[in-house]
C-alpha cells in the first residue's frame, strides 16, 4: 500500500518535473501512455493473457481510453502548467465527489443517504476552501478547471466502464493494456495540433515522463491489481486517501510549494467529504480499468 500510494502520489510531481523540463501536456500525455502500454503488454504476455479480438469490445476500449486516459493525462498535463504539484493531487482526490454527481444526475443512486449527500457538499466545500476565490491571491483559472475537468472525467470513464468492460471475459492485465494501446493511438493523432517543445526537452523531464510512464501507470496498475487479489478492494480504496498526502509533501519538499493553512483545511475536508461518500459503497475486484487510483475509486495520475 506504501508503495502503490509514493508511486501514484509522485505522479503529479513528475508531471511538474517534465512540463519544467519542456515537454508539452500533450506530449506527456503520449509519452506515458505509450511506457504504460509497454509495461502491461509485458506483464500481460509473461502472465500468458491475451489481448481482446472482438470489435465489440475494442469499441469500448476506445471510449474509456478517452475518458480515463488520453482526455485526462492531457488536463492533468495542462492544469498543472498553473497550478501547484500539491493541490492537483488535491483536486485529483474529488473523482469520487464527481461518480456520485454523476449517479445522482443519471439516476443511478437512488435512495441517497444524508450522510453521503452531506459528503458530497462537503468534498466540493474544500475545494472552494482551498482556492479562496473570495480573496485576491486566490487561485482560480484555467488551470483549476482543467484539473477538475480531468476528475470528473475519470468519474465518466468509471461509470462507463460499469456498464461496458467490468465482466468481461478478457484478463484484467490484457484488458489494460489495450485500453492504454488506445489511448496511445488517440493521444498520437493529436500530436499534429500541439507544439513543438522549443529547445528540446531536458535530461529532467525526459527521466520525469520515463517514471511516470514506467511506474507511476504501468506498474502502478500491477500492484494495484495484486493488492485488490492479496488484501481486498477496501485496501485497494485506503490508498486514494494517501494520494493527496503525497503529493502535497511532495510537491512541498521537493518543490518548495507553499502549504498554507488553506490548503491544509481544504484537504481534509475534500478526504473527510470522499469518505462520507463512500458509505459502505465497495469498488469491484477485477474490473481491469487503468484508472490511476483505479481501482481506489480516486482518479490520476
Amino acid at each position: 500500500m506504501a508503495v502503490l500510494a509514493l508511486l501514484w502520489g509522485s505522479g503529479f510531481l513528475w508531471i511538474k518535473l517534465a512540463l519544467a523540463g519542456g515537454l508539452s501536456p500533450l506530449h506527456i500525455t503520449v509519452i506515458r501512455c505509450a511506457l504504460g502500454a509497454a509495461v502491461l503488454l509485458v506483464l500481460a504476455r509473461s502472465g500468458g493473457q491475451r489481448l481482446p479480438r472482438d470489435r465489440r469490445t475494442w469499441s469500448h476500449l476506445v471510449v474509456a481510453a478517452f475518458l480515463c486516459n488520453a482526455l485526462p493525462f492531457f488536463l492533468l498535463g495542462t492544469g498543472e502548467q498553473s497550478v501547484d504539484s500539491g493541490v492537483a493531487g488535491v483536486l485529483n482526490a474529488t473523482t469520487p465527489l464527481w461518480s456520485l454527481a454523476i449517479g445522482v444526475a443519471l439516476g443511478t443512486e437512488r435512495g441517497l443517504r444524508p450522510v453521503r449527500l452531506a459528503g458530497l457538499l462537503l468534498g466540493f466545500a474544500g475545494t472552494v476552501v482551498i482556492f479562496a476565490p473570495w480573496e485576491k491571491a486566490g487561485q482560480v483559472g484555467w488551470g483549476v478547471a482543467a484539473l477538475l475537468a480531468a476528475a470528473l472525467s475519470y468519474a465518466a470513464a468509471f461509470a462507463y466502464m460499469a456498464g461496458h468492460l467490468i465482466g468481461r471475459r478478457t484478463a484484467p492485465l490484457a484488458l489494460s493494456a489495450a485500453q492504454l494501446l488506445a489511448a496511445t493511438g488517440l493521444s498520437t493523432l493529436a500530436l499534429p495540433a500541439g507544439t513543438a517543445p522549443p529547445s528540446g526537452p531536458t535530461v529532467t523531464a525526459v527521466a520525469a515522463v520515463a517514471v511516470l510512464g514506467v511506474f507511476g501507470t504501468g506498474v502502478t496498475f500491477h500492484l494495484n491489481s495484486r493488492l485488490i487479489a492479496d488484501e481486498g478492494p477496501t485496501a485497494a480504496a485506503t490508498v486514494g486517501y494517501l494520494l493527496p498526502v503525497v503529493s502535497v509533501a511532495l510537491g512541498a519538499v521537493v518543490l518548495g510549494e507553499r502549504v498554507g493553512p488553506r490548503v491544509i483545511a481544504g484537504m481534509a475536508l475534500v478526504l473527510v467529504g470522499v469518505g462520507l461518500t463512500r458509505g459502505q459503497k465497495h469498488v469491484p475486484a477485477g474490473s481491469g480499468a487503468t484508472a490511476p487510483q483505479h481501482g481506489s475509486g480516486s482518479g490520476i495520475g
